[in-house]
C-alpha cells in the first residue's frame, strides 16, 4: 500500500500577523512537491487567518479540549476550530504531556471527540530520554497508543495520523537517527496490527518529529515505515520548504 507522504508545521507559540502573513505567502508562492499532503499549525488566535490565506495545504489547531462548549475558560473546541476553517488537530504533544499534565485517558478523550465532529487528528506519542535509557520506548508508546485504541472504533483509524515525537529529541537539536526511527515506527505498526487490525495498520501513516531540518529529512524520509514529519522549529524558517519537498 502507499501512504501519502505527510508533512506537518507546528508553529507552537510563535508568531505575530505579520510573521502569519509572511509564512503563509512563502508557502504559497514556493514551488512544493504536489504528492505531499501539507499542514500547518498556528496559534489558535491565527488558525482563522491562515485557514482564509493559506492555498498550499490544510490547517490544523495545535490543541481541542473534549468538549464541544461549556464553562472551560480558555479551552477551545474541535467544533471551533472547524467553523473557522481548520480540517486537523494536533493531540497529545509531549508540551501538552508534560508542561501542562495531559495524561492518556484525557489525551484520549479529545482524540475521541475530535474524531466525533468529523475533524483530521494528528495524534502524537513517544518517551523521554530517561524511557529511552531505561528500554521502555514501546512500553511508554504502546500504553499512549492503548488508551486512544480503547477510545475509538476501527474505522476511525482512518482519520488519524500518528506522530511519534521522542521528547528527547523535541527542540534539543538531538534527533533520532534514521534507524531509532524506522525501529519505533515498524514497532508502531506491528501493534497496530495485533491490537487493531492488519489493514489499519497498513493504511495509518506515522510521522516522525523530533529536530527534523532539511539537512536530515532525506535519509529519515528513505524509511519504508517513515510517512511524513511533523516539523517544529524549521517549519518557521524557509528550510520547511525543502522538508516538504524531500522525496523528490
Amino acid at each position: 500500500m502507499t501512504r501519502q507522504f505527510i508533512v506537518g508545521g507546528n508553529w507552537k507559540m510563535n508568531g505575530s500577523q505579520a510573521t502569519v502573513d509572511s509564512l503563509v505567502q512563502g508557502l504559497n508562492s514556493a514551488t512544493l512537491d504536489k504528492s505531499v499532503e501539507v499542514v500547518v499549525a498556528p496559534p489558535a488566535l491565527y488558525v482563522a487567518k491562515v485557514a482564509q490565506t493559506f492555498k498550499a495545504g490544510q490547517v490544523a489547531g495545535q490543541n481541542t479540549y473534549c468538549a464541544s462548549k461549556g464553562a472551560f475558560t480558555g479551552e477551545i473546541s474541535p467544533e471551533m476550530l472547524k467553523d473557522v476553517g481548520a480540517q486537523w488537530v494536533i493531540l497529545g504533544h509531549s508540551e501538552r504531556r508534560h508542561v501542562f499534565g495531559e495524561n492518556d485517558a484525557l489525551v484520549a478523550k479529545k482524540v475521541k471527540h475530535a474524531l466525533a465532529v468529523g475533524m483530521q487528528v494528528m495524534f502524537c506519542v513517544g518517551e523521554t530520554l530517561d524511557e529511552r535509557e531505561a528500554n521502555r520506548t514501546t512500553e511508554v508508546v504502546f500504553q499512549q497508543l492503548q488508551a486512544v485504541a480503547d477510545a475509538i472504533d476501527e474505522a476511525e483509524w482512518a482519520h488519524v495520523v500518528i506522530a511519534y515525537e521522542p521528547v528527547w529529541a523535541i527542540g534539543t537539536g538531538k534527533v533520532a537517527t534514521p534507524e531509532q526511527a524506522q525501529e519505533v515506527h515498524a514497532a508502531i505498526r506491528g501493534w497496530l496490527s495485533d491490537k487493531v487490525s492488519a489493514a489499519v495498520s497498513q493504511a495509518t501513516r506515522i510521522m516522525y518529529g523530533g529536530s527534523v531540518n532539511a539537512g536530515n529529512c532525506k535519509e529519515l524520509g528513505k524509511k519504508p515505515d517513515v510517512d511524513g514529519f511533523l516539523v517544529g522549529g524549521a517549519s518557521l524558517k524557509p528550510e520547511f520548504i525543502d522538508i516538504i519537498n524531500c522525496q523528490q
